[in-house]
């Protein structure tokens, strides 16, 4: 038997708002582009960055959470897995896309109004569909990665 492992786990910036959808039997779908970047120093030592853009969606309770909580520029950590689709384009060409399916999001900084991550929780319905790490895992991780 084959075993294989399809996952991914990105930290970086949203790039644009995210966009609500649902389909047409109401299921609520999510996505939004995210950035991630690494630099280097090149063999003169010049700084080098590149930015990779990857497309997000998220269905059903982490869609709806991602719609309310984060905006364009939140530092986030995305935990999912890779799907390819294939689709037609309005001209006839055959189009592959690469987009990350969401299972799980966390928000790495405070809200830049000045409002904590849980200032929101207490007014909206998360589904049970979304799981949720705890608040120790979350400030360990955000340890971390401070820059």
């Amino acid at each position: 038997m084959s075993r294989t492992l399809n996952k991914v786990m990105l930290i970086g910036n949203v790039g644009k708002e995210p966009e609500l959808k649902e389909t047409p039997g109401g299921v609520p779908v999510t996505s939004f582009r995210m950035a991630t970047s690494e630099s280097w120093k090149d063999k003169d030592g010049f700084l080098k960055e590149h930015t990779d853009w990857h497309t997000v969606v998220a269905w059903r309770g982490l869609a709806k959470v991602i719609d309310k909580l984060v905006t364009k520029g939140t530092r986030i950590y995305v935990e999912g897995r890779l799907q390819t689709r294939n689709y037609e384009d309005n001209d006839g060409n055959r189009r592959q896309v690469v987009e990350i399916l969401a299972d799980n999001m966390l928000i790495l900084e405070d809200r830049k109004n000045g409002k904590s991550r849980d200032d929101d929780e207490d007014n909206f319905d998360f589904d049970d569909d979304f799981s949720t790490k705890s608040k120790e895992i979350e400030d360990d991780f955000d340890s971390r990665f401070d820059d």
